[in-house]
């Protein structure tokens, strides 16, 4: 996929992973469209993007304000071919502690954002994709999402978290192959200990610790990094229904 000259959406591109791809993407030379409830942080990266940078106002939980974010990136010149689902929360509890068991309505919000959003994001910018001229190759577009090394070693407390991000690493293969016939590729990265606002509120020595959890390099994940990865997906058309963990080695233990 050629990124120069082509419209790229980044849902949750206000801060964190997604304001990374959005510098990486747009530094390629794509035209961007940051799709985030964060209106501050949103129009504060478009105006020192500058140019070919736009933000919408968009929650992942609602189709149609997502799909206007869509249409949106989708009539800008080249078309929307490079899509990114950031969007995410994440949340603390116990199948069952002291207080009883796991509320369903956390769970639900969970899986809500972090995995039905992903997937508004995926059929509705793929359904643009699918109107696009392909390039040599037969490539219309590429989508990406945003999984967590957690769907693998999920800690404790972190039931909802794990299930959610399960579920995306789950939905990458089947939707490459549903695809495929258009011309669309899907990848997922599973990053592990990132630098970024979930971490924020942490002490420092918290953060300096799971930094040291790292095999190599020994410090939290820069989300420079992982804006790098999606550039590199999107110019490697043989990475398809792929899932890349971006942890440095980390395994996670229990807590």
């Amino acid at each position: 996929m050629n990124i120069e000259r082509s419209a790229a959406l980044i849902a949750g591109g206000a801060s964190g992973l997604g304001a990374a791809t959005a510098r990486r993407l747009h530094a390629a030379g794509a035209h961007v469209v940051i799709a985030d409830l964060d209106e501050q942080h949103g129009t504060a990266l478009v105006a020192a993007l500058g140019a070919h940078a736009a933000f919408v106002r968009a929650d992942v939980t609602d189709p149609a304000e997502l799909e206007a974010a869509v249409a949106q990136a989708a009539a800008l010149p080249g078309g929307l071919r490079i899509s990114v689902s950031c969007a995410g929360i994440g949340w603390a509890e116990r199948l069952v502690s002291k207080r009883g068991p796991h509320k369903p309505d956390t769970f639900e919000r969970v899986i809500a954002v972090n995995l039905v959003g992903s997937f508004n994001v995926l059929r509705l910018a793929a359904a643009a994709m699918r109107e696009n001229e392909p390039n040599d190759d037969g490539e219309r577009g590429v989508c990406v999402n945003t999984a967590s090394i957690a769907a693998y070693d999920g800690q404790i407390g972190q039931l909802a978290y794990s299930a959610s991000k399960g579920g995306i690493i789950a939905m990458t293969l089947p939707a490459a192959r549903d695809l495929a016939s258009a011309g669309i590729r899907v990848c997922a990265i599973a990053p592990g200990t990132f630098d970024t606002p979930l971490l924020a509120g942490l002490p420092e020595p918290a953060r300096t610790e799971l930094g040291r959890q790292v095999p190599f390099p020994s410090r939290l994940g820069r989300p420079d990094e992982f804006g790098a990865l999606v550039v590199q997906i999107a110019e490697n058309a043989m990475l398809n229904g792929e899932v890349i963990r971006l942890d440095g080695a980390l395994r996670m233990p229990p807590r």
